[in-house]
């Protein structure tokens, strides 16, 4: 019953979404900057953030305003992350004050974001200035989604995008997605950036208790470089169109919300961790054997988040023992004795460790496995029926380029 479709964020009945270029990115005035993403009516709406200590102003200004469960907006520029910069959440509430006044909502309504260069002042003013354009441009369309979706974009190689469809309480619900992140990934109860929609009818109460289930077994569980953003935010606007009865407490139709949803955010974590900055390879590393869950999801996540895991799958050189080490160094007590390894990929499946040993193998099946852009690390533990999966890529040469120079 559950689909993927078309359409993004303007999947959902009653949302029209539309991004521009306005002049925050002052380098390049064809790279829409701005995005917007609206309801036809109320949402009830929640989102979570970064646990960085150091936070963006507009994850100061969101708690307020979502301080009641509702939304209608969400304004996000890109370019700059209006974090540590002067008169960060005046420019904030600025922003909302601009869009709550073109669109006819207060601005306690709006929700904002960002993501760009630390420290430096938001140009505000340029935002204030096409907010009548950027309203006037959002459209009930995938073209809409599309415009969004491109407008949220830093370092990003492609848009992430997405969206699902299932039933719930007989009737057809639908939810889509569109993020951002490529960089300065290692999320930690958010994502980069990542705004969803759905026009199902469910409770302010309901679809928190909903996003934090589904951040945690998808957004917390990729990493790109082990930084968590000072920016981490994932939002989710409900506005109840599709007419089903409105999910008020934990059950079938919540865990069939449920479901559409970790299914849309676990296939848009994966976008980001395979467009990492610079990265060439997609690395997924699956854990079974393990004693419970979250042991084999710090061993996963450990595995994925090591920079000489990393290189090796860059170099397509099929080095196991950096995959026992990360584990070795994950903080979970478990058997080295009993594990296996193999690395996986469309070109074959070749095993190099059995209970903990190196085993004799194909050192050209092995190259050929490694050079597929889709890479899995499987890894059995022997310990117990648990598993898990985590997503990250690899680490290359245009990663330091890219970041050496990222400010300037």
């Amino acid at each position: 019953m559950l689909n993927f479709i078309t359409g993004g964020v303007c999947a959902a009945q009653g949302f029209r979404a539309g991004g521009i270029h306005v002049g925050v990115k002052t380098h390049a005035a064809w790279k829409k900057d701005v995005a917007l993403i609206v309801s036809d009516e109320d949402c009830a709406c929640a989102a979570v953030y970064t646990k960085n200590a150091v936070k963006a102003a507009h994850i100061h200004v969101d708690k307020r305003h979502l301080a009641d469960g509702k939304a209608r907006a969400a304004v996000i520029n890109s370019g700059n992350a209006n974090a540590c910069a002067p008169m960060g959440e005046e420019n904030a509430e600025r922003v909302c004050a601009a869009a709550g006044k073109a669109l006819g909502c207060r601005p306690e309504d709006v929700v904002v974001a960002a993501t760009g260069v630390i420290g430096q002042t938001l140009n505000v003013a340029v935002i204030e200035q096409g907010m009548p354009e950027l309203c006037a441009a959002a459209a009930h369309t995938a073209a809409g989604s599309d415009a969004a979706a491109h407008a949220i974009m830093t370092t990003d190689t492609v848009k992430k995008e997405l969206a699902v469809e299932t039933v719930i309480g007989g009737k057809t619900v639908r939810m889509g997605g569109i993020a951002k992140g490529s960089g300065m990934i290692h999320p930690n109860m958010g994502t980069m950036l990542c705004f969803l929609t759905t026009d199902c009818a469910i409770s302010s109460e309901m679809i928190k208790s909903a996003l934090l289930e589904t951040v945690q077994v998808s957004f917390n569980r990729i990493s790109v470089d082990g930084d968590t953003s000072t920016n981490d935010t994932c939002c989710v606007l409900a506005n109840g169109l599709a007419g089903n009865p409105v999910i008020t407490e934990k059950g079938p139709d919540y865990n069939a919300f449920v479901e559409a949803l970790r299914a849309l955010c676990v296939e848009l974590a994966k976008k980001m961790a395979s467009d990492g900055e610079g990265a060439t390879h997609l690395i997924t590393c699956t854990v079974t054997g393990a004693g419970s869950e979250q042991s084999a999801e710090t061993v996963a996540k450990s595995v994925i988040g090591s920079a000489l895991t990393k290189a090796a799958i860059f170099g397509a050189d099929a080095n196991w023992g950096r995959v026992l080490c990360a584990m070795g160094y994950s903080g979970e007590d478990f058997n080295p004795d009993k594990v296996d390894v193999a690395f996986q990929s469309q070109a074959g499946s070749v095993q190099v460790c059995a209970k903990g040993r190196g085993l004799d193998f194909d050192e050209d099946l092995a190259k050929r496995v490694l050079t597929e852009h889709d890479v899995t690390i499987a890894i059995t533990m022997g310990e117990g029926d648990s598993s898990c999966t985590c997503w990250g890529c690899d680490l290359t040469y245009e990663y330091v380029k890219i970041n050496g120079d990222y400010r300037t």
